[in-house]
């Protein structure tokens, strides 16, 4: 899933967006916690005119700053780390999701190709409901 939300594209996305992948949280094991840190995004909303502080936790390395994951207590069974910090080979995704576009810098230019799927916001399929209708489940 690529999302072109501010967060994330100013976070962990050097390309104008981040790629998040999803995971099962119960899975996650996590050596050298004592290296990472917690970020929660000051959030703007157009709606609300009072900021407030994301519940969302965007995990990152205190040393090097690079980020490895966000975690949505909204969805706590999931957590979805940041493809550009996965060191093992990930497998090509039979179609790309576009997320946030509402959001996109206005200097990118977003991919079109024929199986890419394009929202302004969120998506009605959830993530389970895009890995059955493509065959990706166990």
């Amino acid at each position: 899933m690529h999302c072109y939300c501010s967060i994330c594209r100013k976070t962990a996305g050097g390309g104008g967006y981040a790629i998040n992948l999803a995971g099962d949280r119960r899975t996650l094991e996590v050596e050298g916690e004592e290296h990472i840190k917690v970020y929660r995004a000051r959030i703007q909303n157009p709606e609300d005119p009072q900021p407030h502080v994301s519940e969302g936790e965007r995990r990152f390395c205190h040393h090097c700053g690079s980020f490895l994951w966000v975690y949505d207590p909204e969805y706590p069974e999931l957590m979805h780390p940041f493809a550009s910090a996965i060191d093992t080979k990930l497998p090509k995704p039979p179609e790309r999701v576009h997320i946030m576009l509402d959001f996109a810098a206005s200097w990118l230019e977003i991919p079109d190709q024929p199986s890419d799927r394009h929202y302004q916001r969120y998506p009605q399929e959830s993530l389970a409901q895009w890995h059955e209708r493509l065959g990706l489940t166990d």
